[in-house]
């Protein structure tokens, strides 16, 4: 007589675990595939459950230490930016009871236009940098051994960011030989001294950028990780375009705050 096997006594498969992988024997792969990492969009890293790690929180841990590290320059810009107003409306009384500003209003040189021009474009190419280093296609041929297409779309648009970056310092310190041309001097009154100090902050905030830039450009030449060139040539950027936000906010008071 034939056995009946009754349902409790079917063996029970335990269930598979979500991160388990595939070891053969014709079992199905991984219920929640592993993405690029991407730009932060169409992946789905914020769906995983707690406690798993992945490329797209490690880029946002960099991310925030980028713009905490940003929020302190912030901070003290807005403190250059308040002591400018008060040197400009600070003055004392003379021996005959007269009000006396030593604020003299100065000539801003033209070349700090096209400066701005070069910032400008200089955040779009940063930019466009950034978006082809999470092009989905080329990271995954890249994960794969397949070529370098990240490497070719991103080296050219740093390069140009570097360029104009450098065309920006050195036309900074051409408007300080302009200047200087003019006789006017950091100590000559309030007026120059906060045009030489905010010029000069800021000049040295971006070249550090551009060696942020240089360092991504080394980077994709030197890292293997794609994850790794991806984080170096994001937080660079992010900190470019800060710098041109800033340099905006303080040509806009140099020419109209005088």
């Amino acid at each position: 007589m034939p056995a009946i096997l009754h349902p409790n006594e079917v063996e029970q498969r335990p269930k598979r675990r979500y991160d388990e992988g595939d070891t053969g024997g014709g079992r199905l792969p991984p219920v929640d595939p592993k993405h690029t990492g991407g730009g932060g969009d169409n992946d789905n890293w914020n769906n995983q459950p707690q406690g798993s790690r992945g490329p797209r929180e490690r880029l946002l841990r960099y991310r925030l230490g980028v713009f905490f590290a940003l929020g302190g320059d912030l901070m003290f810009f807005i403190a250059l930016v308040s002591a400018f107003f008060v040197s400009k409306h600070s003055g004392h009384f003379d021996a005959s009871a007269r009000w006396i500003n030593p604020w003299l209003p100065i000539e801003i040189p033209a070349i700090l236009w096209l400066n701005s021009a070069f910032l400008l474009f200089s955040s779009l190419t940063v930019e466009f940098a950034r978006r082809a280093m999470f092009h989905d296609i080329d990271v995954l041929e890249e994960w794969l051994g397949l070529g370098h297409p990240t490497r070719k779309r991103v080296l050219p648009w740093l390069g140009a960011s570097i360029f104009l970056g450098g065309l920006f310092i050195w036309g900074q310190l051409l408007a300080w030989s302009q200047l200087r041309l003019q006789r006017a001097s950091f100590a000559d009154n309030p007026s120059t001294h906060f045009f030489y100090l905010i010029t000069g902050v800021h000049g040295v905030h971006l070249v550090l950028g551009i060696v942020f830039l240089i360092a991504a450009f080394i980077g994709m030449r030197t890292i293997r990780s794609v994850e790794s060139r991806q984080i170096l040539v994001d937080c660079s950027a992010w900190y470019w375009h800060s710098m041109g936000v800033f340099w905006v906010f303080l040509f806009a008071l140099l020419v109209y705050g005088q």
